[in-house]
């Protein structure tokens, strides 16, 4: 038999380092240009990682051949996952993606994997090169230099991370840093670099100066519990119902158009409303995790001082932890969570009962109830709610907290269990008609409830959207009104974060119209209008609101109406004491 004929030193020198540039090239070019995006010491930087990456496949596999052509399918993956990532949430890949997979995969079937022409040449280029690596077919034979050479490839690989976590390095190569808008990172920084850089914060950094003795100290100062309960005595509080409506949105906020019948008339005929609050809601998450906005709601944190794209409910929630739930369950409250789909998405099956609720219900509690596509309608989910309520516990006000799901993403498929019927002028666009359609279902099933709600003793229902939906329906509405999607102004850009909101009560209460607000200050309206007495955590985000009454992890406002786009622009420093008490309330609270 022959022996395959190796080839000189130079060609798979050659080889090592020209593979991997292609593959690097061709992997992001899955999502963008790279030759327009990345800096020039990005490029340098990524082109080291992956031979290194390249190196290491080498010594471990002692094939050249094979290493090349493992790196290549690995990055054909990881690209190829990534556009679809950033298509579904407008967001790319981020290390603490590892701990949604699960949810993700849920979710998986509702959306449309039809790829553009370009990614179609972008594959094309993988496949060309695969076949390519069939030149370099170099043997490494000697144990003892594979294992030296794999210790030095992990040796290089962590030294490379650890410098890329180092803020004089980062800064002195000019690299991007704003972790906030983790689309940016990666065009300008590349996908690799990008990655490593924010594995620096899958654990959320101590504030500067935080200490925990300090933030106690602090947060007793504004602790009066014991006005709660007395209150609670002396007289009953309502019945509070709340109901996070998933990708509930008004789209004419990113601008005008035409629909051929308002797809929320309900919900716009409250604007204005005895006995009703409506507003703007400022959110963190565009498009996909949800949980965050939820977070925020029930905790009174923000995402503006946790790492862009992480998931506390995940990440960071190990046990007992603060919330709005035991907050009322400390009033006196009766607490049920409620969710139709399955309990371990975002972990809320383990989360919930650490946040005060009495009762979770998951999708098993739904029987017979209708689906929209694949989920279950808001009209079921919602008379759900009424049947919590009538077998509630009579001796104690009720609280509920409600997830739905009938307008997840994706938008671009066509079910034999619906039928869109709002259609847009000008427009034609399956995933717009899909949505808008979806809200209309929503809009709907909120008019039963709150009709129904009207008849019964004194109870809020306060309903609010956890993010609006993903590109494929926004798209449209930009190109209609001449505005490049990859274009976008930091105006623009934040009119993709803001959700309706309202605060509905069956028995008098202050109407107002046109308010902002963010997720984590709703709560504290909510509290003020039930009449239930601040205090702790609560009372100081009532101080800190007159200040700064919008903070989210892409837009901070403050009294003087001046939009900050970071939290790091804040001249007074209040927002450096709110973050070192978020993490206390996060992680020392229960110490």
């Amino acid at each position: 038999m022959m022996r395959e004929k190796r080839p000189g030193t130079g060609r798979a020198l050659a080889g090592l380092l020209v593979c991997p540039i292609l593959t690097l090239i061709l992997a992001e070019a899955f999502s963008y240009n790279p030759f327009a995006e990345i800096r020039p010491v990005a490029w340098i930087l990524n082109c080291i990682f992956y031979w290194i990456f390249a190196a290491f496949l080498l010594f471990l596999t002692g094939r050249l051949r094979l290493a090349l052509r493992i790196q290549t399918v690995c990055f054909l993956l990881t690209g190829l996952a990534n556009y679809y990532v950033i298509a579904f949430r407008s967001s790319p890949i981020l290390p603490w993606d590892i701990f949604s997979v699960g949810t993700a995969a849920s979710v998986a079937d509702n959306f449309s994997y039809a790829l553009p022409g370009r990614c179609w040449l972008v594959l094309a280029g993988f496949a060309l090169l695969f076949l390519a690596e069939q030149l370099f077919p170099l043997v490494i034979e000697r144990r003892q230099v594979r294992l030296a050479g794999v210790l030095a490839s992990l040796l290089l690989l962590t030294g490379f991370s650890a410098l890329l976590h180092q803020e004089r390095v980062i800064t002195g190569l000019g690299l991007y840093d704003k972790m906030f808008t983790p689309d940016v990172v990666q065009k300008r920084n590349g996908g690799a670099v990008a990655f490593l850089m924010e594995l620096k914060y899958l654990r959320a950094q101590k504030p500067a100066g935080y200490d925990r003795e300090a933030c106690r100290s602090l947060l007793a100062s504004y602790d009066d519990s014991a006005a709660v309960s007395a209150e609670a005595a002396q007289k009953p509080y309502p019945n509070i119902i709340v109901i996070m409506d998933e990708a509930f949105a008004d789209m004419a906020y990113i601008g005008p158009f035409t629909p051929q019948q308002d797809y929320m008339p309900f919900f716009h005929s409250l604007q204005g409303a005895e006995n009703t609050i409506t507003g703007r809601l400022h959110v963190s998450v565009l498009g996909g995790n949800t949980a965050n906005t939820e977070f925020e709601f029930l905790t009174g944190n923000t995402m503006a001082f946790l790492p862009q794209g992480s998931i506390p409910y995940q990440q960071y929630i190990r046990g007992s932890l603060p919330t709005l739930a035991s907050y009322l369950r400390e009033a006196g409250y009766q607490t049920v969570a409620m969710h139709p789909y399955y309990a371990k998405g975002w972990s809320r099956n383990r989360v919930y009962p650490w946040m005060g609720f009495e009762q979770v219900r998951f999708l098993e509690a739904y029987e017979g109830a209708s689906y929209v596509r694949k989920y279950v309608s808001d009209a079921s989910d919602f008379a759900q709610i009424i049947r919590e309520y009538e077998q509630r516990d009579p001796e104690k006000p009720f609280f509920l907290f409600n997830v739905t799901m009938q307008n997840h993403g994706g938008y671009s498929q066509e079910f034999d269990n619906f039928t869109p019927e709002i259609t847009v002028d000008g427009i034609r666009s399956q995933p717009l008609a899909n949505y808008l359609s979806l809200i209309s279902l929503t809009d709907a099933a909120l008019e039963e409830l709150i009709a129904y709600f009207a008849q019964e003793e004194d109870t809020i229902i306060v309903f609010f959207g956890d993010h609006q939906p993903n590109d494929t329906v926004a798209a449209p509405i930009w190109h209609k009104n001449g505005v490049d999607i990859a274009a976008l102004t930091p105006q623009q850009e934040a009119l993709r974060y803001e959700v309706p909101y309202l605060i509905w009560a069956n028995y008098e209460i202050a109407a107002a119209e046109g308010r902002e607000t963010s997720a984590n200050f709703l709560a504290l309206e909510v509290l003020r209008q039930a009449g239930i007495p601040l205090h702790g955590y609560y009372r100081y985000l009532d101080r800190l609101q007159e200040d700064y009454p919008v903070i989210s992890a892409r837009h901070v406002l403050t009294s003087e109406g001046t939009a900050l786009t970071d939290v790091q622009e804040d001249a007074s420093g209040e927002l450096l004491t709110y973050q070192k008490l978020q993490y206390y309330h996060l992680f020392d609270a229960g110490q």
